[in-house]
């Protein structure tokens, strides 16, 4: 097989993963299923969480992995890198702090559901619209600083350099969409929000 066959095949691996994984993220399906379970939606994100992880570990397991060397830095390079990308992950981790990860990954929505306490309005997840630390930089710090972890690696493949690819376009592409929900939500408010901030990269003026 060819490499440019290995590259179309980890590209469409890759699309047929992310559009699954946008779509079962759309409002439109989170709406259908609350018209059909009505409150038990609150089991969704954690369903879509774990769903999430089992298609990118399919994903990253079929796909062809030619061994191919893009570069392969030598000391002291590579450590350079190396610590880059430590304040990369660093940096996703202080992003992080900034959301509530229990709600993200779907805990508290089965807790409240569990306490018959959950408000099937909030769909599958509640959110506020916070603008704190990270997020008064760019309006994506996590898709930022995920980037970056990726792309500062000491050593670099051909699989690897098409999935970074690949993720970078899909953390823009998904970013547009992401902002058309959250500005339905929050309105004028996060409309003033995209015009102060910048959308992944901050401005450096």
């Amino acid at each position: 097989m060819t490499h440019a066959a290995d590259i179309a095949i980890i590209v469409f691996l890759f699309i047929l993963f992310s559009i699954t994984h946008s779509l079962l993220a759309s409002n439109r399906v989170k709406q259908n299923l609350v018209r059909t379970i009505g409150d038990r939606i609150a089991f969704y994100r954690l369903f879509y969480n774990f769903s999430s992880i089992i298609s990118f570990a399919v994903f990253w397991q079929i796909s062809p992995k030619p061994s191919v060397v893009i570069y392969d830095l030598q000391y002291p390079y590579d450590i350079a890198i190396f610590v880059l990308q430590i304040l990369s992950l660093a940096g996703f981790f202080w992003a992080s702090s900034f959301i509530d990860l229990r709600e993200f990954f779907g805990i508290d929505q089965v807790l409240r559901f569990v306490k018959g306490t959950y408000d099937k309005i909030d769909v599958d997840e509640k959110t506020e619209l916070t603008i704190k630390g990270p997020l008064k930089l760019c309006r994506h710090p996590i898709y930022l600083f995920s980037i970056l972890f990726l792309a500062f690696r000491p050593a670099m493949d051909l699989f690897y350099t098409v999935f970074l690819i690949c993720t970078t376009a899909y953390f823009i592409i998904g970013s547009y969409y992401e902002e058309r929900k959250l500005v339905k939500k929050y309105g004028e408010r996060y409309r003033k929000y995209q015009e102060s901030v910048a959308r992944i990269l901050p401005k450096i003026y």
